[in-house]
């Protein structure tokens, strides 16, 4: 019955989510246009790695931060001001079962990006080989990972503190994540950066889709992360 009522709920989720064709614009549009101006434009250096092979999976860990953590803590918090989720909060369904339906569905609209942005960088030269299917593992940890992020900020604090908290953060994890730039060009940053979902991502995929072996530091942190931040999402999420 709960299972059920976690696809529904999904579905649910997925159709509103299609709905919003502006937000969906930002969502596949913003990556896709980053990847093809960067792939093109060297604006620093990168160590040993080069070109495509950096750019792709910088770029697949920003659409997933963009979907998982900003776009559906935003909508969310917004959804929660509006008293949308006040009148769920009255049926069976429950927190843990609403914050799963949704992290759900935001992981069948990043498939679609990954399909697409994976597509647009192979033919643009990138070679990720075998390791691929390691990488949509990662991001899928990552996927839960931000969206446990996203929906802990959404129901906890005021829609206007979500936007600007997950944007700035979102900021914060673009710069110091490895996502523009290269971990290892940190400095100091390096060491708290690859405990953080972007740094922990990255960490494993820029080796691994470029013919390397991800650290095993960096499945364990964002596997952790994968686990806590959801736990947190049910445990404090508030319908109102």
């Amino acid at each position: 019955m709960r299972l059920r009522a976690i696809r529904s709920q999904a579905a649910a989720e997925l159709r509103m989510t299609l709905e919003r064709g502006e937000s969906l614009l930002v969502t596949f549009g913003i990556p896709l246009l980053l990847l093809l101006f960067t792939s093109k434009v060297s604006i620093i250096s990168t160590g040993r790695i080069h070109g495509i092979a950096f750019v792709a999976p910088g770029i697949l860990a920003l659409a997933i931060m963009s979907s998982s953590m900003v776009s559906l803590g935003i909508s969310t918090g917004f959804e929660r001001s509006y008293g949308v989720l006040r009148r769920i909060g009255m049926t069976p369904l429950g927190r843990r079962a609403l914050i799963v339906a949704k992290i759900l569905s935001i992981i069948e609209i990043e498939i679609v990006q990954v399909i697409l942005l994976g597509g647009v960088a192979l033919i643009l030269g990138w070679h990720p080989g075998m390791s691929i299917f390691a990488g949509i593992g990662a991001l899928a940890l990552a996927s839960i990972a931000f969206g446990g992020i996203g929906l802990t900020l959404a129901g906890t604090l005021r829609a206007e503190a979500t936007l600007a908290l997950v944007n700035g953060l979102y900021v914060i994890l673009l710069m110091i994540g490895g996502i523009v730039f290269p971990l290892s060009k940190l400095g100091s940053f390096a060491n708290v950066a690859r405990y953080l979902p972007a740094g922990a991502l990255t960490n494993i995929l820029h080796p691994l889709l470029s013919g390397g072996q991800a650290p095993l530091s960096g499945w364990i942190t964002l596997a952790i992360w994968a686990f806590v931040a959801p736990a947190f999402a049910a445990r404090y999420f508030s319908f109102d």
